[in-house]
């Protein structure tokens, strides 16, 4: 890894290293629901000084056993929690390998920590930390409380704080019936982030007010 670049990422965000991570889950409730899937997708500077997109990885996740499965919820994601062919894993097992890919990629940047981006990213955050509590889990690389939301950032820079209205100001396609796919709407919120952050760059560098 190129030792500048690294310095770069390093720095940006007050030594932490954003992580865009978007779940699925069975209902609204981090402490009664239970997680389906989880994506991440690791950014990082390119040589063209501009933040992108790198690596994504995604777990299937089978809800702890006495996880609440609200019906409207599911309508949304449309994920058959019971399908065999979704070889998902124990929520154990998938939040291990989960934190061991976000601490892989901290220390290779050399940063202290991960925070998590995503859009309504407290959502996200709660119910990876419930699971983590759960599971009896420590030593997780991400912020227990900080994040980065782009559904705020959206409404600042766009008006739009719903992401597919956010991504259509921002000029970055959108395909709705990929919607509420775990893996889609990470990579989707990934674009937006580094956009909005390139594009506030590019305002700094040139003086803007």
């Amino acid at each position: 890894m190129n030792d500048e670049l690294t310095k770069q990422i390093r720095t940006r965000f007050d030594g932490y290293l954003p992580v865009v991570v978007d779940v699925e889950t069975t209902g609204v409730d981090f402490t009664k629901h239970g997680l389906l899937e989880i994506a991440a997708v690791l950014v990082d500077y390119n040589n063209e000084g501009k933040l992108a997109p790198t690596a994504t990885d995604f777990w299937h996740i089978a809800p702890f056993k006495e996880a609440l499965i609200d019906p409207k919820a599911m309508a949304v994601n449309k994920i058959d929690h019971t399908h065999p062919f979704r070889f998902a894993k124990p929520e154990a097992e998938a939040l291990t390998e989960f934190f061991a890919y976000v601490d892989k990629a901290v220390k290779a940047t050399r940063c202290r920590r991960a925070v998590l981006v995503g859009h309504n990213a407290h959502f996200d955050l709660n119910f990876i930390m419930a699971g983590a509590k759960r599971c009896n889990l420590s030593n997780i690389p991400l912020h227990a409380f900080t994040c980065i939301d782009t559904a705020t950032l959206g409404g600042v820079f766009y008006g739009k704080t719903v992401l597919a209205k956010a991504l259509k100001k921002a000029r970055i396609e959108f395909d709705k019936n990929e919607a509420h796919s775990a893996v889609y709407d990470a990579e989707k919120t990934a674009e937006l982030f580094c956009q909005v952050i390139n594009n506030l760059h590019s305002q700094l560098k040139n003086g803007a007010r």
